[in-house]
């Protein structure tokens, strides 16, 4: 028998707490070499101009198996209604190979992608921030702010996109979800100066701010981009700030923003302090100064999906929430 979990249930049994805690123990995992990760798989589809993925991963320390498949489509919103990001996810017994869960991964995908900005943010960015300088007012925003007011005391968001109407009903909305000040900022330069945390969830294809407006001691998380066609972050942020990967050969792959900067000359492969797993397990230091500008550049990864999944599906059948079918 194989558990049915709508995005309703997942939505039911999954908190950012929960998360933050299941990303954290993949990434340790991870950094523990008992994680089998191949890098993902893409299919561009023309047209549309979307990408199909799969995402498989193995954690033998937590005995966690499956594969997500996700596609990326930016034209969704405007021309379908629908989200960018739309996600399934299938968990296996390692023991057998017998799938035990099949789930909705919208929400999910949503949700890990906060939490991987969180846990980033616990190692480098400043105990005492407050001010978050958002990019982006979609449903990856969302959860973004979810997850860094989850582990430090913000009190301010300044939130800046290009669609006015979406930004005014999400600095509503999320002021209401957080309990702190969400307010539009009006350019990109109000968004960074001032801000002690800046994030980028977008679906640019160029930067989308100049590095030279980051002030010292500015911790920056860069999840929208994920393909070498894609950029949120210019050369010049890249080059002042510690910069700390999800993983090496993904981000050597498919991170516009690190790949070009290199191909360019503008730094090179060592440019990469640590992934996010070392400085997790601690076998690299996060942040060091108050001063140092750090950085989480990330691609997205399986590990991320698969060690979330287990935890719903956990959580979801002590609950006996979903549905069995038989296949």
């Amino acid at each position: 028998m194989v558990l049915v979990l709508s995005r309703k249930d997942v939505e039911s049994v999954l908190t950012m707490r929960d998360t933050i805690d299941a990303v954290e123990a993949g990434f340790r995992e991870l950094a523990s070499g008992s994680v089998k990760m191949p890098v993902r798989t893409a299919i561009r589809v023309e047209g549309p101009g979307g990408v199909f993925l799969t995402m498989p991963a193995y954690l033998g320390a937590s005995q966690a198996l499956g594969v997500k498949v996700v596609t990326v489509y930016p034209k969704n919103p405007g021309q379908h209604k629908l989200p960018t990001t739309i996600a399934s996810l299938l968990l296996n017994n390692p023991e057998t190979g017998a799938p035990v869960c099949l789930m909705d991964a919208s929400f999910l995908t949503a949700m890990r992608t906060g939490a991987v900005t969180a846990v980033a943010a616990k190692y480098l960015a400043r105990r005492d921030s407050k001010v978050v300088g958002l990019f982006g007012a979609g449903t990856q925003a969302r959860t973004q702010l979810m997850g860094i007011c989850a582990v430090r005391e913000i009190k301010r968001a300044k939130v800046y996109d290009v669609d006015t109407a979406r930004l005014e009903a999400f600095c509503r909305e999320m002021a209401k979800a957080t309990g702190i000040v969400v307010e539009p900022a009006k350019d990109s330069s109000a968004t960074v100066k001032g801000s002690d945390v800046v994030i980028t969830a977008t679906t640019s294809k160029t930067p989308i701010f100049k590095g030279e407006w980051l002030e010292e001691g500015t911790f920056v998380s860069g999840i929208g981009s994920h393909s070498l066609d894609a950029r949120e972050l210019d050369e010049v942020t890249i080059k002042r700030s510690k910069l700390v990967v999800d993983q090496r050969d993904a981000a050597l792959a498919e991170a516009g923003d690190i790949v070009t900067p290199i191909k360019d000359g503008v730094i090179t492969e060592k440019h990469i302090y640590a992934e996010l797993g070392e400085i997790v397990s601690g076998k690299k230091q996060g942040r060091t100064t108050k001063e140092e500008i750090t950085l989480f550049k990330s691609c997205g990864l399986a590990v991320q999906d698969i060690s979330t999944a287990k935890r719903i599906y956990e959580l979801a059948s002590k609950r006996s929430i979903g549905m069995t079918v038989a296949l």
